[in-house]
């Protein structure tokens, strides 16, 4: 199923497809916030390095196939498939976004 996503969710979707830290980090604003796995990434250098870490330890794809938005957060709910622990799980996307940049993104399960 495709769905129409926000630019800069859009962007950060297809920065994840790369596999790219530099392109993952630049879709955020310079103070963006991800927070996964229990742990909070701030700034696009702590972006770039979460990405850099997450590249290296499991190899998978994410399809987006549902969005709702509520109290200014994008929820996006997507499949992801890969060698990673439990794989295939549907995991969402909590993003805050700020003009074309992402603000903040939390994903959860």
């Amino acid at each position: 199923m495709t769905i129409n996503l926000p630019k800069a969710i859009e962007a950060y979707f297809e920065a994840d497809r790369t596999g790219s830290p530099d392109a993952i980090a630049a879709t955020f604003t310079e103070d963006g916030i991800v927070k996964d796995k229990g742990l909070t990434h701030r700034g696009r250098d702590a972006i770039r390095t979460w990405m850099a870490d997450e590249a290296q330890q499991y190899s998978y794809t994410v399809e987006p196939f549902f969005i709702t938005t509520e109290n200014r957060k994008t929820e996006v709910t997507a499949h992801a498939v890969g060698d990673f622990p439990g794989s295939r799980i549907d995991l969402r996307f909590f993003f805050v976004l700020a003009n074309d940049k992402v603000a903040e993104l939390e994903i959860t399960v």
